[in-house]
C-alpha cells in the first residue's frame, strides 16, 4: 500500500525501495521526508540556491510540507486573508541529515561466502598445494566432475562456486545451482538443455561451460541419479555434487566412476575464528550491516563460538549474528531504528551463549557419524578401555542417538567378544535392556554406563564366535548336498520310524556318561570348531 502511493507521487521503484527500508515501512510521511532529504542534498551539491525538486512539485496534492503553516481563522469561523509572500524571498537552506546504511537482511553466512579460492578458510589438504587436484584443474582452466563430500558448514556449496570463479576464463563459465531437496529431473533436464544450445551457439570462437551444482545429492534416488551419467560422460555439463552421506553408500558406482570424490573435514577451531573475525572487520557485508549500526565483538566471544561450533562455520556465524541482535536487545537498542547509528554495540560471552544454547554436535542418527561412534565404543569396549568407551557412550547419547539401540549392541557385544570368559555379561546386557525400556531416557544413561563399564572390564573370549563361524564354513563348503542327520540322533516316535532304525544304538548320556557316541555326520567326524580347554577334556 505505502509502496504503492509513493509510486504514484512520481518516485522510482529503487528510491521507493530505499526509503521503505531506511524508515522501516511505518508511514509513507517518514519515507516521503527521506527522499526529499537525498534529493536536497544532492540538488545542494549541484548548486547553492535551492530550488524545488521535480518531486516535490508531485508530492504537494497528498502532503502539506513542514514549512507551510494553516492559515489564522477569526473568532467568527471566517478565514484571515493570508499575507503576501514577497516573491524574491529567500529560503533558508535545509540542514543535511545523514542516514545511516540501510540494514542487509541476508543472513550472515551467506553474505560472508567465499568468492575465489583464495578466500576459503580451511581444507588445505585440497588446496594449498599448487600441486593438488583443484589448483591444478583452475590453472590449467579445465574443470572435471567433482563430489564434494564432508559435513555440515565445511565449504561445499563455497568451494563449488569459487572454483567457476578462479577460472582464469570464469567469463567462459555459466555456474547454475540446484539443490535435490526440490529440484527433480525435469529440472535437471531444462539446465543440460540450455547447456548444449549454448555450446552449440558460442559466439566468437568462445564456447560456454556449464557446471551444474547439486546440494545434497544424495537426496537424489537412482534414477535421478542415473539421469546425470550420459552429460556427464558426453561433457555437456560439468557436474559438482555436494554431500554429507557417505557416496559409497548413497551415491551409485556408475556416477562416482564418473567423478571425482573429494572429502572435506571439519574446519578446526582458528579456522573457524578467522571466518568469525573476517565477518566482524567487513564493513560492507559483515556483522554491522547485520544490526544496521558499528558493534564490537571480543575475543573471548570468537573463542567461545570457534570451540563449540563443532567445526560447522555456519552454525559459528548464525550464532554471531544472533549474539549481535541480542546484545541489541538486551541494551534497549531496536535494529530497525537507526536513529541513532553512532551507538557502538558490544557482545559478550553471554550473549554467545544465549545465542548458541548449547554445544553443537554433529551428529546424525542414520548417517555415518551413528555407525563411526558406535563403532568407537565397540572397539573400546574389545580394548578394555573402560574410560573410552564410556567417552563414546556420552558423544551418542548427547546427539540424540536412542538408547534401546545401544542397548541392543551391548547385548551382541556380550556374546560375540565376552562369550564363555564371563557368563555373567548376557545377563548384564538383558538386564540393562530391560532397565533402558522401563526407565528410560535420561535416567537409563547410568544403566547404560554401568553396562559398558561392566563389558569393557571382563575378560574377552571369541571362542563362540570363531566356533560358528568355522561351523557355519563347513556347511557352505560341503561337497554337494548335506549330509543327512545319523540314524542315532534321530528322534522315532512312530513304529515305522522305528522299524527303519531312527533312534537305533543312541545311548541316554545321564544313564553312561562314559559310553562314547559320534554327533557328527560321518564326513566330519572328528572335526573341532570350538576352541575352548572344557572342550578339549570332553573329548578326552
Amino acid at each position: 500500500m505505502e509502496k504503492q502511493q509513493l509510486l504514484e507521487m512520481g518516485f522510482s521503484d529503487g528510491l521507493v525501495s530505499q526509503a521503505l527500508s531506511a524508515t522501516g515501512g511505518k508511514s509513507i510521511s517518514s519515507a516521503t521526508e527521506w527522499i526529499l532529504s537525498q534529493e536536497s542534498i544532492t540538488d545542494n551539491k549541484k548548486s547553492p540556491v535551492l530550488t524545488q525538486s521535480p518531486s516535490q512539485s508531485k508530492i504537494n496534492p497528498f502532503f502539506r510540507l513542514n514549512s507551510s503553516k494553516k492559515p489564522r481563522q477569526s473568532p467568527d469561523n471566517h478565514q484571515q486573508p493570508a499575507a503576501a509572500e514577497p516573491e524574491s524571498s529567500p529560503q533558508p537552506e535545509p540542514r543535511k541529515r545523514k542516514h545511516p546504511p540501510v540494514r542487509n537482511e541476508q543472513p550472515l553466512a551467506e553474505r560472508m561466502r567465499p568468492h575465489t579460492i583464495c578466500q576459503i578458510v580451511g581444507q588445505d589438504h585440497l588446496l594449498a598445494d599448487k600441486s593438488s587436484i583443484l589448483r591444478s584443474a583452475i590453472d590449467s582452466d579445465r574443470l572435471p566432475s567433482l563430489i564434494l563430500w564432508g559435513p555440515p558448514g565445511t565449504g561445499k556449496t563455497s568451494i563449488g562456486r569459487a572454483i567457476v570463479n578462479s577460472c582464469s576464463s570464469s567469463s567462459s563459465y555459466r555456474f547454475v545451482s540446484l539443490s535435490a531437496v526440490t529440484a527433480g529431473v525435469k529440472d535437471v533436464r531444462d539446465v543440460v538443455d540450455e547447456a548444449k544450445k549454448r555450446k552449440k551457439n558460442n559466439i566468437n570462437g568462445t564456447i560456454t561451460k556449464t557446471v551444474l551444482f547439486v546440494d545434497e545429492v544424495h537426496r537424489f534416488n537412482k534414477s535421478q541419479l542415473d539421469s546425470f551419467l550420459p552429460v556427464i560422460e558426453d561433457g555437456s555439463i560439468i557436474f559438482i555434487g555436494a554431500t554429507t552421506e557417505n557416496p559409497s553408500f548413497h551415491l551409485i558406482t556408475p556416477l562416482l566412476s564418473r567423478c571425482r570424490v573429494l572429502t572435506l573435514n571439519p574446519l578446526q577451531p582458528h579456522h573457524v575464528s578467522t571466518i568469525l573475525k573476517r565477518a566482524t572487520d567487513d564493513p560492507n557485508i559483515g556483522l554491522s550491516q547485520s544490526v544496521g549500526r558499528a558493534i564490537n565483538v571480543s575475543d573471548e566471544v570468537i573463542e567461545f563460538l570457534s570451540q563449540n561450533c563443532d567445526g560447522d562455520a555456519r552454525v559459528a556465524l548464525n550464532a554471531l549474528e544472533i549474539s549481535a541482535i541480542t546484545a541489541a536487545a538486551r541494551l534497549g537498542v531496536s535494529i530497525s531504528d537507526n536513529s541513532d547509528s553512532t551507538l557502538l554495540l558490544g557482545v559478550t560471552v553471554d550473549d554467545a551463549k544465549e545465542a548458541l544454547q548449547s554445544k553443537h554436535l554433529s551428529y546424525d542418527k542414520n548417517g555415518e557419524q551413528h555407525y563411526n561412534l558406535i563403532s568407537a565404543l565397540h572397539k573400546s569396549m574389545r580394548g578394555s578401555d573402560a574410560n573410552a568407551s564410556i567417552y563414546w557412550l556420552a558423544r551418542m547419547l548427547e546427539g540424540g542417538e536412542q538408547p534401546l539401540y545401544i542397548a541392543r549392541r551391548l547385548i551382541q557385544f556380550a556374546s560375540e567378544d565376552v562369550g564363555l570368559a564371563d557368563t555373567s555379561a548376557l545377563t548384564q546386557a538383558v538386564s540393562c535392556y530391560q532397565a533402558c525400556h522401563f526407565i528410560g531416557m535420561p535416567e537409563c544413561r547410568v544403566n547404560l554406563a554401568q553396562c559398558v563399564a561392566y563389558l569393557a572390564l571382563a575378560p574377552k573370549s571369541i571362542a563362540v564366535y570363531r566356533a560358528l563361524q568355522a561351523a557355519t564354513k563347513a556347511v557352505r563348503d560341503s561337497a554337494g548336498q548335506n549330509e543327512g542327520v545319523p540314524l542315532h540322533l534321530r528322534n522315532a516316535p512312530t513304529k515305522l520310524m522305528k522299524e527303519l532304525g531312527y533312534g537305533k544304538d543312541y545311548i541316554y548320556t545321564p544313564e553312561n556318561p562314559s559310553a562314547f557316541q559320534s554327533f557328527l555326520p560321518d564326513s566330519l567326524e572328528g572335526s573341532k570348531f570350538l576352541d575352548w580347554p572344557d572342550c578339549h577334556a570332553a573329548d578326552k
